[in-house]
């Protein structure tokens, strides 16, 4: 089976195609760099995602959070659930954790919060 790829490992979008047998990588084509190949099999093996959102602060209002690094794209909806249930309390600063160990990632602050 083949799956064709919009690399997003660099600003050039290469256009990959992977050739997988079953869950194999065999092999990986029109990659022009390193990262575009790493990308390709983790895309069709293991893939992951960085999520952005908000969260509820005490008082209401709502800071911008992200995920510290990529977690596995089949577990967005159950970190969600998490995410959505938690409350920040302020203040709240770039880079503080919100949520720590979630699916091997924690989620930190994006923005500034009084």
């Amino acid at each position: 089976m083949k799956k064709e790829l919009t690399c997003i490992a660099c600003p050039l979008g290469c256009t990959i195609t992977v050739t997988l047998d079953g869950k194999d990588v065999i092999s990986v084509e029109g990659n022009t760099c390193p990262r575009g190949k790493e990308y390709a099999i983790n895309e069709c093996t293991a893939p992951v995602r960085t999520v952005t959102t908000t969260v509820k602060c005490e008082d209401g209002s709502l800071v911008s959070v992200k995920t510290s690094k990529p977690i596995p794209k089949e577990n967005i909806f159950d970190a969600m659930r998490v995410i959505n249930s938690s409350v920040a309390k302020l203040p709240v600063s770039v880079g503080d954790v919100i949520i720590e160990d979630l699916f091997g990632s924690s989620v930190v602050a994006t923005q500034n919060k009084n």
